[in-house]
């Protein structure tokens, strides 16, 4: 007689066989290669280094130092659910730049994406990103922790792209994305290209799908921005290198800047001489000026400071300038008393930007109650002529007149 528990058995549902779990065994890699001839690409000294980045090297980074990567993610701002479901890598071998990609088609081939990767970065001496200090770097150090794939891993020196492009292109092209630039520095608009923004709903499209043609934008986009990178890099080094080649004096003036902020005032100077575009040529004259200024040459700083200042040209930093050096510099604080009057003047002419209200007045206000005190008021404070003198002339000029009634 069965039990009650047989009876139990037999009237449970049979149990289909799971279907065994699938197991990765790889990624979608995908290759291709360009002629070198389409790249200007030449050995990066340690001077266009650190004149670009601060970078320090010991050597020359040749081409094929280099390792150019960009990532495609499941999102825009990290965190710490954010994959990197695409890996591009771009590298210079021998006569060809070639662009190998590492896909994720499943989250489980993530390890077979990184692996190759962290190969890679071990090899280079430095690793060219764009934006790539702030997104790419950190995410993928991210996911190889994740993976306990970090182990030994040290991130190698990382040329970040966007802010050299800023520093040069930002007067130009205002926004310095890869595509802006592409159109607006090589002339070369993207065609069909598919939004970054538009990229994690397309992966997440063909998770749903497993269409893997939805993939193909992401590759192609994916793919030119690490072609756009290494064009990007031997543009901006060579513009370093040779800062009057510039074929728009806005990247020159900024170049001026850049040469100014690593130190090199010689070659500062002269890009902002070279300045004489209206879009640009007042700016450079200020930064000459100053230049000049610091390094003592205050006749030819004060020589552009007032060219600017009878223009009309500088703003209020002409008059703040003209009357520290006429006073610190020449010993001329009756001169350098009337230029700071006339700077509180204009001041007051610019409601709009503060008036009596603004720090270079209240500046220009304390200079002028000193000189004051330091002429002992014996200047008219207009012309910084001597008080006598302005009162000898004011009867010469009187008897003149009584004499011709």
């Amino acid at each position: 007689m069965s039990s009650l528990l047989d009876k139990l058995r037999a009237v449970q549902p049979i149990r289909k066989a799971e279907a065994p779990a699938r197991r990765a065994d790889g990624c979608l890699v995908k290759t291709q290669d360009h002629p070198c001839r389409d790249f200007p690409a030449m050995p990066l000294s340690p001077d266009t280094l650190r004149l670009m980045a601060a970078f320090a090297a010991e050597e020359h980074l040749r081409p094929e130092d280099l390792l150019f990567l960009d990532t495609e993610t499941t999102g825009l701002r990290g965190g710490a659910g954010t994959v990197a479901f695409l890996i591009g890598l771009g590298r210079f071998e021998g006569e060809h730049f070639v662009v190998t990609q590492y896909l994720m088609r499943d989250y489980d081939e993530e390890p077979f994406v990184l692996a190759p990767v962290l190969e890679a970065l071990g090899r280079c001496k430095a690793v060219v990103t764009f934006n790539g200090a702030s997104f790419d770097m950190p995410l993928v150090q991210t996911r190889l922790i994740m993976n306990r794939l970090h182990q030994g891993y040290e991130a190698p020196p990382n040329l970040d792209l966007l802010h050299i492009a800023r520093r040069v292109y930002k007067l130009r092209v205002r926004q310095c994305t890869l595509g802006r630039l592409e159109e607006e520095v090589f002339g070369t608009p993207r065609v069909d290209d598919l939004p970054g923004s538009q990229v994690p709903e397309r992966y997440f499209e063909y998770i749903r799908t497993r269409e893997l043609a939805l993939l193909d934008d992401i590759l192609a986009h994916n793919a030119q921005d690490i072609l756009s990178m290494a064009r990007l890099l031997y543009a901006l080094a060579h513009l370093h290198e040779q800062p009057l080649s510039a074929q728009d004096q806005r990247d020159l003036y900024s170049l001026g800047r850049v040469f100014e902020r690593r130190g090199e005032r010689e070659r500062a100077g002269q890009c902002f001489r070279a300045c004489d575009d209206r879009s640009v040529r007042e700016l450079a004259q200020m930064r000459l000026a100053n230049l000049l200024r610091r390094d003592g040459r205050h006749d030819e700083a004060v020589g552009l400071y007032e060219q600017a200042r009878v223009a009309g040209r500088g703003g209020v930093k002409v008059y703040i300038e003209l009357a520290k050096i006429y006073e610190h510099r020449f010993r001329a604080p009756g001169r350098a008393l009337a230029i700071a009057r006339q700077g509180m003047l204009y001041c007051l002419e610019r409601l709009d930007e503060g008036g009596a209200d603004s720090p270079e007045y209240k500046d220009l206000a304390h200079r002028v109650n000193r000189l004051i005190a330091k002429t002992g008021g014996k200047t008219d404070g207009i012309t910084g002529r001597h008080e006598d003198t302005f009162r000898a002339e004011q009867a010469s000029k009187g008897g003149r007149a009584g004499g011709q009634a």
